[in-house]
């Protein structure tokens, strides 16, 4: 899905709106009146396409264009997604909507990044009430799936509906806070965490560092996949959540916390703050620490994807929808020319694929080249089903000659013909390209086997088929060059 969308407010968190959508393949117009607004956008846009393309496992569809309009009426005309992300002001958001009516389509969401307001106050008295709605988001915006979607009596259910799924197909996770309240949830948590944090800081118990280092290395990680009721279920055993209350809930009656209590934000405390935050973070600039920040999200949203646990099931959710538009199938039934090499990969070289060279190292050579046969594998029918039933595919042999190298953020393809496909023989030659680039080719033998002897075996039979009627169609183009190449013998 694409369109066109409208970011009014091009600052850290209206910038990371047009990432997510310019990456997503939307063209996008953004008004900011900031003389230094085009500057900014483009470091946030630099760090998304650093970070993005490599979260996912499907190469992410051409980028969209970007443009910047001279009023709020020409960013506005023609777009399907209007984000605004002015400052927390209620007075200058109600002129901007003001600006906007007689300019939006009829269809269009416009959404707000407030992080405070309630949709209801953001539509007083305004002619577009109807389809204005609060989409707040999490820093970066462009990698963060999370975005609270709240609405109010004055929109109808399809606006909430159309604005869910139109996130939804940017890979974001729409949560639809039910009722109108202050902050909405997630900021109302961070908020109840942030008090307790700065009595801690006041006291003298501990530094901002000393804080983070409890939130990083501890709970923190258990919330990033688990949240915090599933998290505290764990904690109570195998007798669960109940007993969990049962043991710790009287600690709510003890005087743990001062949540009730806010401390003065003397100049004394700010300077405290200021001074130990400086201390914990300063030899890195913002942009490091954002580098890092992206680096590392990437790869713990990565690493959900593999369990399809929290942000990474809705990233591999994501990618399972992109994969048809990328030409990629899961059925041989479904190739459009059979007789060609089939395309069983397309993606992004992520960062953590790079060596210390500067380029892909040759154990990602064969991952790439793995996951290509995984898809091949699906394609003839040995699929999850398949294997849960006792039937399966192991590598027997593989050479793997590299050709090229390639960089983090280029994208790749692969495409694989069958060899040979009868008895238990699957003999498959990859090709990786990066444009026009042949990067590297594999030619790997397969045996079936059967799993629960742990032996060759022959397939079942519509395996069997579907593998045949490739290794028949693939027969008449010619022997690629490198087949059966030894190691060092010359090409």
């Amino acid at each position: 899905m694409s369109g066109r969308a409208a970011i009014i407010g091009g600052g850290v968190i209206g910038g990371g709106w047009a990432a997510r959508f310019l990456l997503n393949g939307w063209d996008v117009a953004v008004f900011d009146p900031d003389p230094e607004a085009a500057r900014k956008l483009d470091e946030v846009l630099e760090n998304a396409r650093r970070a993005l393309p490599g979260l996912g496992d499907v190469a992410l569809p051409q980028e969209g264009r970007l443009r910047f309009a001279t009023t709020i009426a020409e960013a506005v005309a023609g777009a399907g997604w209007i984000q605004e992300s002015v400052p927390e002001r209620l007075e200058l958001k109600h002129r901007v909507y003001a600006e906007m009516a007689g300019h939006v389509r009829d269809d269009a969401v416009i959404g707000s990044s407030t992080s405070g307001f309630r949709p209801s106050e953001l539509q007083a008295g305004q002619a577009l009430a109807g389809q204005i709605v609060v989409a707040h988001p999490f820093n970066p915006v462009y990698l963060l799936p999370l975005v609270e979607v709240v609405g109010s009596p004055a929109n109808g259910a399809d606006v909430v509906a159309r604005a869910c799924g139109r996130l939804t197909a940017l890979g974001m996770r729409p949560l639809h806070v039910r009722a109108e309240i202050d902050a909405h949830i997630a900021d109302r948590l961070l908020e109840a965490v942030w008090r307790e944090a700065l009595w801690l800081v006041t006291d003298g118990i501990a530094t901002t560092e000393e804080i983070d280092d409890a939130i990083r290395f501890g709970f923190g990680l258990r919330w990033a996949q688990m949240g915090l009721f599933e998290t505290y279920r764990i904690a109570g055993g195998e007798a669960g959540m109940r007993h969990f209350i049962g043991q710790f809930g009287p600690c709510l009656h003890w005087p743990w916390t001062k949540l009730t209590d806010v401390p003065e934000l003397t100049d004394e405390l700010i300077d405290r703050i200021a001074e130990q935050s400086d201390a914990q973070s300063g030899a890195h600039s913002i942009r490091d620490l954002e580098r890092i920040r992206d680096a590392n999200l990437v790869g713990m949203m990565r690493a959900l994807a593999q369990t399809g646990w929290g942000a990474g099931a809705v990233q591999t959710a994501h990618d399972a929808a992109r994969a048809a538009a990328a030409g990629l199938v899961d059925r041989v039934d479904d190739l459009a020319d059979p007789a060609q090499p089939v395309l069983t990969l397309t993606r992004t070289v992520p960062l953590d694929w790079i060596d210390y060279n500067g380029h892909m190292t040759e154990a990602r050579y064969l991952d790439a080249f793995a996951q290509a046969t995984d898809r091949l594998m699906r394609m003839v029918g040995c699929d999850a089903e398949y294997i849960a039933g006792g039937g399966s595919f192991f590598t027997a042999e593989s050479h793997v000659r590299h050709l090229d190298e390639v960089r983090a953020g280029a994208p790749i393809t692969v495409h694989t013909r069958v060899l040979e496909g009868a008895g238990k023989k699957m003999h498959l030659w990859h090709e990786m390209r990066s444009g026009g680039r042949l990067l590297a080719t594999g030619e790997h033998m397969l045996l079936h086997v059967d799993l629960a002897t742990r032996r060759a075996a022959p397939p079942a039979p519509h395996v069997a088929a579907a593998l045949a009627r490739l290794a028949d169609a693939h027969a008449a183009l010619p022997p690629p060059e490198g087949m059966g190449r030894a190691v060092g013998a010359p090409r």
